[in-house]
């Protein structure tokens, strides 16, 4: 995975609550073994017409969010089932980073797994954030080692846990942090 210390990105703005795992990769593209690809699904149902044009009022369609590589969202992000493949899909479309006041615990976990970083900010931030994310090329920069969101003048806090921390800053997935422990393992495996 690669690591995220510090991300500048541009802002989408998804202003929907209770956006679940089904509307995020709709059901029918998880035939795929691969985690990548799903990119193109991402959000079908919404960014597509019937005939298979883009929806012009689909809010990824608009030609400021183009390019984005960070989402900013509404309460409860991520919730229904439990698919990897939602993760998958943000991150094969272009986002590192997904902002919302709140997410779904296993949506949550699987982005953190899955090199995204999730970040829960309180409401009213959302909100200013989503509102500024109309406007062509919002930028807003994520520094992960100080827990920073940085927007202008404006600096909004956010907390991780120190295990996933470490684990994005370095790009490591929980395979990584076994293979850590080789020297160990072999120790005792020849004992």
């Amino acid at each position: 995975m690669e690591p995220i210390v510090i991300h500048t990105g541009k802002v989408a703005g998804l202003d929907r609550v209770n956006v679940d795992t089904d509307q995020i990769i709709p059901k029918q593209f998880l035939k795929r073994i691969e985690r990548t690809g799903f990119g193109k699904f991402l959000f079908n149902d919404w960014r597509y017409n019937n005939d298979g044009t883009e929806n012009e009022s689909f809010e990824l369609n608009r030609p400021e969010n183009k390019g984005a590589s960070i989402l900013v969202a509404g309460h409860n992000f991520g919730c229904g089932s439990s698919r990897e493949h939602a993760p998958w899909a943000l991150n094969d479309y272009g986002f590192q980073v997904v902002i919302a006041p709140s997410f779904a615990d296993i949506f949550y976990n699987n982005c953190l797994k899955n090199g995204m970083l999730p970040i829960r900010l309180e409401e009213s931030i959302v909100k200013d954030l989503l509102a500024k994310s109309i406007a062509a090329d919002f930028e807003l920069t994520v520094d992960l080692k100080n827990q920073v969101i940085v927007d202008g003048d404006h600096k909004y806090t956010f907390e991780i846990d120190p295990y996933w921390k470490e684990m994005l800053i370095n790009g490591w997935d929980e395979i990584d942090v076994t293979l850590k422990y080789d020297e160990a393992i072999a120790s005792y495996e020849a004992k």
